[in-house]
């Protein structure tokens, strides 16, 4: 497991970590384990190199977060953004208002609630790509009434509304 890790990376400084985290992983998910999938030990590697894979995007990912900070000047608060908030809450609000609920569910549970596409999928009881294509529609909507709205114009009447969720 070890030359697995170091074969991702040479140069991982927490290897023992790692090894704990692939462990944890492999024995809270050894019930999915399918022997005609491939061979025990080649299961527990592609964990262990995935695991390395993911601590090393989390490490890089944040180192670059940081250096990029360090050049953003800066925009002095709220007050020198020219993006009119007090304006355009109440439009948006408007907008998602008039919304069919089961729209409005869907942007919530997968925009402010953080749902997988795949969880959605196996709510609404329909394809992946139904909810992609929902969401898209939906967004692709509510894009177009707030500019109508802001524009003056009256919104257009909302899409249509998926089925529940079950």
């Amino acid at each position: 497991m070890r030359k697995t890790a170091l074969s991702v990376s040479p140069s991982i400084v927490d290897l023992d970590d790692l090894l704990q985290e692939a462990y944890l992983k492999i024995w809270k998910h050894a019930a999915s384990f399918d022997p005609e999938r491939a061979s025990p030990i080649t299961w527990m590697c592609t964990i262990m190199r995935n695991t390395t894979i993911d601590a090393l995007r989390l490490k890089q990912v944040a180192t670059a977060d940081l250096d990029e900070a360090l050049f953003v000047p800066d925009a002095g608060g709220r007050d020198s953004d020219p993006f009119d908030y007090d304006l355009v809450q109440p439009i948006a609000a408007g907008v998602l208002d008039r919304l069919p609920r089961d729209r409005r569910h869907l942007l919530s549970l997968a925009y402010l609630e953080g749902e997988s596409r795949l969880s959605l999928s196996r709510r609404f009881g329909v394809p992946v790509g139904t909810i992609k294509t929902w969401l898209h529609r939906t967004l692709a909507s509510v894009r177009a009434d707030c500019l109508a709205c802001a524009s003056g114009a009256a919104a257009p009447h909302p899409i249509a509304s998926p089925p529940t969720a079950g």
